[in-house]
């Protein structure tokens, strides 16, 4: 049976070509590509059963995690973390007009963070206006001379509109991880392993605590990341990213986990998967 992959569309944005490399990864046969509208309905076609997989970005190098993911993978805990990639995100400014006369520039909030260096530059005068992915940005764009959008360079020969400046990421190296959701674990082939937890005192010295635990296990943390449980204020959610790079360090895990989830009110295990680097063409 065919999987179905969801992911932010429509046709051309980096999460499409992530969906197309993470589905060949995981050995799927000529899955079928959904395109959603925005990242949570990305979510909800996996977490309401309407897919089989989805394709999400979960961190930039250069505005970190991304919030709308996280606070799904704490929401819906029956979800999984299958694969990861790491992409290079080079961002084109792409318009019908000429960058003279450019005083609106569409993307998604992600994007227009990434450039807003450059635009202050380049267009202190335009109006940065948020859309729900970059090819959205520049499907609203297509006919107009003082609009201009961010995106992929593979946006411009499918929209058939021009290129008038690339790239305009403020930072060379900007890239960003994107994971292969399902309900499905990938434990035996594994670099990460990913977990999030909420304490059950706020007091000094309890998340100290639990991060003396991860580093008595041998554990280093590549990521640590706070978010508002959205209950009450001061009441947090900590995402840890753990390194694992021997047979030893998966043999820890769980001792290290139960060993957690004493501290915790709340524990959500998103999984064991590899993640790498990819190049685009």
């Amino acid at each position: 049976m065919r999987k179905q992959v969801a992911y932010l569309g429509p046709q051309g944005t980096y999460a499409e070509k992530a969906a197309h490399i993470l589905s060949k990864l995981a050995n799927f046969q000529t899955p079928i590509f959904v395109p959603c509208n925005g990242l949570h309905s990305v979510i909800k076609s996996i977490a309401y059963n309407n897919c089989d997989a989805a394709v999400v970005p979960i961190e930039n190098s250069v505005e970190g995690g991304v919030t709308a993911t996280l606070d799904a993978l704490w929401k819906f805990p029956e979800i999984l973390i299958n694969k990861a990639i790491v992409l290079p995100i080079k961002h084109a400014l792409i318009s019908d007009g000429e960058l003279s006369s450019i005083s609106e520039v569409l993307s998604h909030p992600q994007a227009l963070a990434q450039c807003s260096e450059w635009l202050s530059e380049n267009l202190p005068n335009a109006i940065p206006l948020p859309t729900n992915s970059t090819s959205e940005a520049v499907n609203m764009i297509k006919g107009s001379k003082f609009r201009a959008a961010i995106g992929s360079k593979s946006l411009i020969q499918i929209k058939g509109l021009k290129e008038l400046a690339f790239p305009i990421n403020d930072v060379p190296g900007n890239c960003t991880r994107f994971v292969l959701l399902s309900r499905e674990s990938n434990s035996n082939l594994a670099n990460i392993a990913s977990f999030a937890f909420s304490l059950i005192s706020n007091k000094p010295g309890a998340l100290l605590k639990a991060i003396n635990y991860i580093a008595d296990f041998g554990f280093n943390m590549s990521k640590i990341e706070s978010r508002p449980s959205k209950r009450e204020l001061g009441e947090y959610i900590i995402y840890v990213d753990l390194e694992i790079n021997n047979q030893n360090n998966i043999k820890n895990l769980l001792e290290l986990k139960n060993k957690l989830k004493p501290l915790c009110k709340n524990f959500v295990d998103f999984g064991n998967y590899f993640s790498e680097n990819v190049e685009l063409d």
